[in-house]
C-alpha cells in the first residue's frame, strides 16, 4: 500500500502530550530527553505536567508538536521496525509540522529540527506585536473567493489567505482589523460563519517578513540533508528532495500560504491509499477526508494507536 506520512502544526497541542507514549516507551523517553538537552529547557515536563497557558505560547507550542511526532515516529522506527524510506511515498507537515517531517525523512537531526523550531517560534511571536495581529477561518468560501475578501480587506492594511486547508476552509492572515473587515466581507458573499483563531501572531502572512529573515540566517548554520522520502512543500505543493530548495521553501513558508488542499490533492493523484497523521491530535486525517473521501487517514500517537498502525505496516 503507498502511504504518505504527514506532521500536525500549531493548534494540535494539548497538556499531556506525549506523556501516555513516554511512559511505556523508553525510546519515546529519550527522544523527549534529546530535545530537551538540545534547547536546554524542560520541555517534557511542560508538556506532562505544565499550565496550558504556558504550551500555548507560540515559543514552546511548536517544539511539543515537534516532539511529539518525532516520539511517535522514533518508536515505529525503534521498537517496530519500521523503515520510513521503505514504508511511505510522501512526507509533508502542516506548517511547522514540515519541521517534523523533515527530521523523520533523515533532512534535519533531531537538535537542530528543535532548536530551529524553537527559533522559529520566538521569532515569529516578536514579528508582530501582540494585539496588531489575527487570523480567522471563513468557512463555506473556496479559495478564489477568500483571496478575493482578503485583497478588498486589505486596504492599507495586510489581510492575506494563510492556508487553504480543505474546501470551504480557508485561514486569512493579517492586521487584525483587516481580518476583521475580512469577516464581514464572507459573511456578505456566502461565508456560513468565521472564527477567530486563538493565536498569537499573524502566521503565514507578509507580516511576518521579519521572522522569515532570521530563519533565513539560522538556516545557514545548520546541514541539511537529501531526505530519504520526498518532501511536499507548503509552498508549492510539490515534491522535492533537494536541501537547497527545502531551506528556499522553509524561508518563503514563514509568510506564504499552506496550500494543504493541493497537497492532499496531489497524494491522490499519485495513487497514494492512505495518509497516516503522526503526532498531536487528528486535525490533518480530518482535512484529508474532508478533500478526498477515498483516501483512508489515520491520527497516530498513542501507544494504542501505534500498535494498530504496526499492524497494518
Amino acid at each position: 500500500m503507498k502511504r504518505a506520512f504527514v506532521f500536525p502544526g500549531q493548534g494540535s497541542q494539548f497538556p499531556g502530550m506525549g506523556k501516555a507514549l513516554a511512559e511505556v516507551s523508553s525510546t519515546a523517553r529519550y527522544l523527549f530527553e534529546e530535545i530537551d538537552d538540545a534547547l536546554s529547557q524542560r520541555l517534557s515536563r511542560l508538556m506532562f505536567e505544565g499550565a496550558e497557558s504556558d504550551l500555548m505560547l507560540t515559543e514552546n507550542a511548536q517544539p511539543a508538536l515537534l516532539a511529539t511526532s518525532l516520539a511517535v515516529m522514533r518508536v515505529l522506527e525503534a521498537e517496530a521496525g519500521f523503515d520510513l524510506a521503505r514504508g511511505a511515498v510522501y512526507v509533508a507537515g502542516h506548517s511547522l509540522g514540515e519541521y517534523s517531517a523533515l527530521a523523520a525523512a533523515g533532512a534535519l537531526s533531531v537538535p537542530d529540527a528543535a532548536r530551529l523550531v524553537k527559533r522559529r517560534g520566538q521569532a515569529m511571536q516578536k514579528a508582530v506585536p501582540v494585539g496588531e495581529g489575527a487570523m480567522a477561518a471563513l468557512l463555506g468560501l473556496d479559495i478564489d473567493a477568500a483571496r478575493e475578501v482578503a485583497r478588498e480587506a486589505s486596504g492599507r492594511l495586510v489581510c492575506a489567505v494563510a492556508n487553504d486547508n480543505a474546501p470551504g476552509q480557508i485561514v486569512v492572515s493579517g492586521h487584525a482589523a483587516a481580518v476583521a473587515h475580512a469577516i464581514a466581507l464572507a459573511a456578505e458573499r456566502g461565508s456560513r460563519r468565521s472564527i477567530m483563531l486563538p493565536v498569537s501572531a499573524p502566521f503565514h502572512s507578509p507580516l511576518m517578513h521579519p521572522a522569515a529573515e532570521i530563519m533565513k540566517e539560522a538556516f545557514e548554520e545548520v546541514e541539511f540533508r537529501r531526505p530519504t522520502v520526498p518532501l511536499v512543500a507548503n509552498v508549492t505543493a510539490k515534491e522535492t528532495t533537494d536541501p537547497g530548495e527545502i531551506k528556499a521553501l522553509l524561508v518563503e513558508q514563514v509568510t506564504q500560504m499552506v496550500r494543504w488542499r493541493e497537497t492532499v490533492l496531489l497524494f491522490a493523484a499519485n495513487q497514494v491509499e492512505e495518509v497516516v497523521e503522526l503526532g498531536a491530535g487528528r486535525v490533518l486525517a480530518g482535512l484529508v477526508k474532508r478533500i478526498d473521501r477515498d483516501l483512508a487517514a489515520t491520527s497516530v500517537g498513542t501507544p494504542a494507536e501505534i500498535d494498530e498502525l504496526v499492524k497494518r505496516l
